[in-house]
């Protein structure tokens, strides 16, 4: 942990850090667009075009927080650094902190930065299907904790030669037509070869653009394998790293309502599984989160689906220079040209 703790040893520091994130080319006002502004002596900017007032903090998951930001960057380097993550009691624990609320909040915040408007969709050839997640939210008591099991639709880039590539996985009212294709528009890039089973609710992917591959599950039993051990092995495979996941990290596998937002962070870490520096998930982290909107107590506890984020600008700057080199005092702020 020593990485981080050497470069943001006060709120101070860290303020200075998602603001260079945020406005890397200079403030630009939150409500008017306007490209210049200056700094008041609270610490927030002044725009001069429609007089707003605003902080570095302001409009993102760190909005109005009472907890001190070297605490935030704590956990988010906890959370993107450990092969597996943290769960909400282990984050208490390691913060010190009194309340499991918190720690579990501050980690649900986190992960709603996590799927970022506009990414990119899978391409190439992708296998699709679906399987059953939840059980009981951990550390929850009573009628919060009973949850239900929940259908999520699985895809997975298959790439010759490589294995596997990007995956997504997300929650579905159902197995029909509609949910399924409402699915593979969502995450898959048309012109893509999609494979899927006989299922009836794929049937009509080619009349959105795809290339649909069905296979027989009964003609895998014909060759004398098991269905999915030679068809759909990816999604099969990614379901079941999903699963192992959320019973070893998180002692279950969430409530019907939160269970998006856990297999969320298990895409974001597989997707990353060949990254060698640890450094550069924290930065991506935080760099999402200067981007998102602010995510309330209330709308973590309700039990529905997450609201959906207004779209964000794409982000332009490069990347900071990579957290594992030797410590620097505020590096970030040096030029491009001189950050390696």
């Amino acid at each position: 942990m020593g990485e981080s703790l050497a470069w943001f040893r006060s709120d101070a520091d860290c303020l200075d850090y998602l603001e260079w994130l945020r406005w890397h080319e200079g403030f630009v006002c939150p409500g008017c667009a306007h490209g210049c502004g200056w700094r008041l002596g609270d610490g927030r900017f002044m725009c001069p075009a429609c007089g707003a007032r605003t902080s570095v903090t302001a409009g993102t998951i760190f909005d109005r927080t009472r907890t001190p930001l070297t605490v935030w960057f704590t956990a988010c380097w906890h959370f993107t650094t450990g092969k597996d993550g943290i769960s909400a009691l282990a984050l208490k624990r390691v913060l010190e902190i009194g309340s499991y609320q918190t720690a579990w909040a501050m980690l649900h915040r986190v992960r709603s930065v996590l799927v970022r408007p506009g990414r990119d969709r899978l391409k190439g050839c992708v296998e699709v299907d679906e399987s059953y997640f939840g059980g009981e939210e951990p550390g929850l008591s009573g009628g919060r904790a009973r949850g239900k099991k929940v259908l999520a639709a699985i895809a997975v880039e298959i790439q010759p030669g490589k294995g596997y590539g990007r995956c997504r996985i997300a929650p579905i009212v159902d197995g029909s037509a509609s949910s399924l294709h409402a699915f593979v528009a969502d995450h898959v890039e048309p012109g893509t070869t999609v494979v899927t089973d006989g299922w009836m609710g794929y049937r009509g992917l080619d009349n959105l653009g795809y290339c649909h591959e069905p296979r027989s599950q009964r003609a895998a039993r014909t060759r004398g394998t098991e269905p999915g051990q030679e068809d759909l092995g990816a999604p099969h495979r990614v379901a079941s790293l999903a699963k192992h996941w959320l019973l070893g990290t998180h002692q279950g596998s969430g409530d019907e309502a939160h269970l998006a937002s856990y297999l969320n962070e298990f895409v974001f870490r597989f997707n990353r599984r060949r990254s060698r520096s640890r450094g550069m998930s924290f930065y991506r982290v935080l760099e999402l989160a200067v981007t998102h909107a602010p995510v309330r107590y209330r709308d973590l506890i309700v039990t529905r689906r997450p609201r959906s984020v207004p779209p964000v600008p794409p982000l332009t700057h490069g990347h900071p220079p990579s957290l594992e080199r030797p410590s620097a005092e505020r590096p970030w702020q040096k030029d491009d040209g001189d950050s390696g």
